[in-house]
């Protein structure tokens, strides 16, 4: 088995050098792929010190399985055809071929069996909070077919990439200085902030972000269940939370969706309002599952239920998910 990182040197490809390693992925030899300005760093994997080749329009994937990329959309729609003209299957962590019919869009807790489908030899990584959002969704459907979802998200600064940690990380020294503090990768200051306003404002007046949550959970879900998101920036450096309202056809008790988090693989259960526990950034940054606390009623709607949500958007919510598909597609013969 011979697998690729294309955007090697970036946060989610760092993230899937630690995960490979973390779940002891069955490889033989990994080759890592980047910039020019990024050819010749090495990185340890295993303890050996692997070099990071030129990503080139040449034959380099010829011997290659499976190709990890995530070096962003402009890239994978270049590079797509040399990847995967071998029969080497790509999964992509960016927004390139999410929307496209003929490219299944996974996350294997929820639709890994659309894998199989693959006719162009790509699979496509979902959104971050789409991915965190729909693995606790799944179990709630398993209940009673869901109608409608409202979710407004808290994302981490790290979502905007390395870059988007450096930033706030240098306006809170900034800031606690007396400083003015610096401004390049957010619309604005982030620290002691928030910001109502990820990626581009579409005509609707949603910004694609929010967008992505209902395209991405239809497509993934085969529901027509609509999504209507509000996406908010915080000065956090890692994990994205979300508070999410479910309406379903049926009325559901609160012991059945607990009862259904809890059995679901990939999901961690924290509810215990009177102890004060529940999901929180500060304790979930750096863990494979999705968490789900704070579980109740809508008191609004006696067919809806709310309940917080935590996860890692750089681990679950790009490197090892795009890590699970592989795992499934190498369980279950598909390569």
């Amino acid at each position: 088995m011979k697998v690729a990182i294309i955007g090697t040197s970036g946060a989610v490809g760092q993230e899937f050098l630690r995960v490979l390693e973390e779940r002891n992925f069955p490889l033989d030899e990994l080759v890592l792929f980047g910039s020019a300005r990024s050819a010749g760093k090495q990185y340890e994997f295993r303890g050996k010190k692997l070099t990071v080749k030129e990503l080139m329009h040449n034959d380099d994937f010829k011997d290659i399985d499976i190709a990890l990329t995530s070096a962003g959309a402009g890239i994978s729609k270049e590079f797509a055809p040399d990847i995967t003209k071998f029969g080497t299957v790509m999964i992509d962590n960016s927004s390139a071929f999410r929307y496209d019919d003929d490219v299944p869009l996974i996350v294997p807790e929820v639709n890994a069996e659309d894998s199989r489908n693959r006719p162009r030899n790509i699979i496509a990584n979902p959104n971050c909070s789409t991915i965190q959002m729909v693995v606790a969704l799944k179990p709630v459907n398993d209940l009673s077919r869901i109608k409608r979802v409202r979710v407004a998200t808290y994302q981490a600064a790290s979502g905007a990439g390395a870059q988007g940690i450096a930033e706030l990380e240098q306006q809170v020294k900034e800031v606690a200085e007396g400083r003015e503090a610096t401004v390049n990768k957010f619309q604005y200051q982030l620290a002691m902030n928030i910001i109502p306003h990820i990626d581009v404002f579409l005509d609707n007046d949603y910004t694609k972000e929010e967008m992505k949550m209902n395209w991405e959970t239809k497509k993934i879900m085969h529901t027509d269940a609509e999504v209507s998101a509000t996406c908010v920036r915080i000065p956090v450096a890692r994990a994205h939370s979300e508070a999410i309202w479910v309406e379903t056809e049926s009325p559901l008790s609160l012991d059945s969706v607990k009862a259904a988090f809890a059995k679901t693989e990939g999901i961690t259960v924290i509810d215990n309002p009177a102890e004060k526990q529940y999901p929180m950034p500060l304790f979930v940054a750096g863990k494979d599952d999705v968490y789900v606390g704070r579980i109740r009623k809508d008191v609004t709607d006696p067919n809806s239920i709310t309940f917080w949500c935590v996860g890692d958007q750089i681990k679950k919510g790009a490197a090892l998910n795009a890590v699970q598909i592989a795992e499934w597609l190498i369980r279950n013969g598909e390569i």
